[in-house]
């Protein structure tokens, strides 16, 4: 899909990470409520947050993690830093890359890459076994890797998804060079600050934590607020705050909605704990995995212990449980 779309004030703006043919691109097709409506180009996370934030765009799909690579830094960094801006949805997009080059170009004659440095690590292997004498020239996206190469770039040939080809006049002269054919980026849909979309079973919790101190046992207590109420995570990764060495912020996936009595919870023990809590938001999974618990974490549970306190307090009569 092109950018050439009607720029009506009724239809939404997206902001992606460009040009066309990007795996953002990609991800954003299957955003529902963003088809038909306005896609606008952007050259950096930062651009597509302060879109959002500013209000130019309703929304944007930025990349936030990668099977093979992990955490995208730049993503977690933005996140932490700019404020008013709410998750709400994932899009999971295998990730798979052609090197090609300029008309002509035979694969022998390619001494120097131009990739996406995360694309690069993807293909580092497959590069230094085809072409041991390589040198890499860091790309700002996908696409900008092979568009560069009719713009004066001294490189000989680029990393760049498939799709690259319906793009660009470029010779194709190797497919399926990533180094893991399971690659998956995960993406997400951010809005500016909005109410909390409802359950429905198969959720994610996200949340940025400052640990209070640098000192033994802080994070294994930061851990168990979510572990003694049966929230499992699945991402956990650290960042530096920047402030001063050892100082460091997680980013958090939890397993569960916010409006699950058990991660609420969890989430209000965080809040006692850090001195810096940012909520980015409750959200449908992208893989529709339904969320499981011990029934001694179900709602129910954490509902009637507190209506139990409650009596206490009121001084109602003890009943045999």
């Amino acid at each position: 899909m092109s950018d050439s779309r009607d720029n009506s004030a009724a239809r939404r703006t997206y902001s992606y990470l460009g040009p066309a043919g990007t795996f953002t691109e990609a991800a954003l097709a299957q955003v529902p409520e963003a088809v038909g409506q306005n896609w606008h180009s952007v050259n950096n996370v930062g651009e597509a947050l302060d879109d959002v934030v500013s209000g130019r765009s309703d929304a944007a799909v930025i990349a936030i993690e990668n099977s093979v690579e992990g955490g995208v830094s730049a993503t977690q960094d933005a996140l932490a830093n700019i404020p008013g801006i709410r998750i709400v949805g994932e899009y999971l997009v295998p990730v798979n890359f052609v090197l090609v080059a300029r008309p002509g170009t035979t694969l022998d004659q390619v001494r120097v890459v131009n990739a996406h440095p995360v694309a690069y690590g993807q293909c580092h292997l497959w590069l230094d076994a085809t072409l041991p004498s390589h040198e890499h020239i860091p790309a700002s996206s996908n696409v900008a890797a092979a568009s560069t190469l009719f713009n004066g770039s001294i490189a000989d040939a680029a990393i760049a998804p498939p799709n690259i080809v319906h793009h660009y006049d470029v010779e194709l002269l190797a497919e399926n060079v990533g180094d893991n054919p399971n690659a998956v980026t995960r993406f997400v849909l951010v809005s500016r600050t909005v109410p909390v979309q409802g359950r429905t079973g198969s959720d994610k919790t996200s949340l940025i934590v400052e640990l209070p101190s640098d000192e033994s046992g802080t994070l294994l207590s930061m851990l168990e607020q979510f572990s003694t109420r049966g929230v499992n995570l699945s991402l956990i990764q650290s960042r530096p705050i920047g402030d001063a060495l050892g100082r460091y912020r997680f980013v958090i996936d939890a397993d569960g909605h916010i409006l699950d009595e058990r991660v609420a919870d969890a989430v209000l023990g965080v809040k006692r704990f850090s001195p810096n809590v940012i909520f980015l938001g409750s959200y449908p999974r992208a893989d529709k995995l339904q969320i499981t618990h011990e029934n001694r974490y179900s709602n129910e549970v954490f509902v009637e212990a507190r209506d139990w306190l409650r009596g206490l307090i009121a001084g109602e009569p003890e009943t045999d449980s």
